[in-house]
């Protein structure tokens, strides 16, 4: 399992992120707080809160999440 955090704005962000995470056959999910909701969700992203960096579970190997995250470009926060 590989982490990191994304920020996710504003509404394009979020489909920008589940349009990617859909695209992808690994398991992803997002945490925020206690929460833990699927990445390929729309209605999951939007009932967490997205004020703060989210942090991303990606289930895959290194490479696919290499690739993921290549994908997210600016979406991906510097925490």
């Amino acid at each position: 399992m590989n982490t990191f955090y994304v920020n996710l704005a504003t509404l394009e962000d979020v489909k920008r992120f589940s349009r990617l995470a859909n695209e992808n056959a690994c398991k992803i999910d997002v945490r925020s707080g206690r929460y833990v909701v699927n990445a390929k969700s729309i209605i999951g992203l939007f009932s967490i809160d997205r004020e703060e960096p989210i942090e991303v579970e990606f289930h895959g190997s290194n490479s696919q999440c290499d690739a993921f995250r290549q994908g997210l470009g600016t979406l991906v926060a510097a925490v």
